[in-house]
């Protein structure tokens, strides 16, 4: 699985982009082997490298080189440059959420796709592939609207 997750990475992102890994980089008995962890640090593309803190990031994981580690990021995208919140835990509301943002969130694997404004970006609802945010916005479109946030 780690082999294909990384080859999905340098397929889409490169060695010039920047890479966003929305918590659980490392699971289970290799979380806290930092000789594994520094294996598949240094595989990962991308010319910046970002953690944003998942439940299961122990310390070994947080102190690789990362660009940035955070439990919450506020990052602008998209074609009219709005400001989207990147956090590992999904959000029924947030700062900008009346605001045409997107919030992108992993945490719920498989459980739950997100709504038209909280969007899952877990690699396993996206065929263990990285996704831009052209893909995260087209995917909210088909989502059901957050009831406690209408847009």
């Amino acid at each position: 699985m780690d082999a294909k997750i990384i080859a999905n990475l340098w397929e889409c992102i490169g060695p010039e982009g920047h890479l966003w890994i929305l918590g659980d980089f490392a699971w289970g008995k290799r979380s806290d082997d930092t000789e594994w962890l520094q294996n598949i640090f240094g595989q990962l593309p991308g010319q910046r490298r970002h953690l944003v803190i998942g439940n299961h990031d122990l310390e070994a994981t947080q102190a690789l080189p990362w660009d940035s580690v955070q439990h919450l990021n506020e990052l602008r995208d998209g074609p009219q440059n709005q400001l989207h919140t990147l956090c590992h835990y999904p959000m029924i509301t947030w700062n900008h959420a009346r605001r045409n943002a997107i919030q992108m969130f992993g945490h719920v694997h498989e459980n739950w796709k997100g709504s038209r404004n909280s969007v899952n970006v877990g690699v396993d609802v996206w065929d263990f592939k990285p996704v831009r945010f052209e893909d995260v916005e087209r995917r909210a479109k088909k989502l059901p609207v957050n009831k406690h946030c209408r847009l």
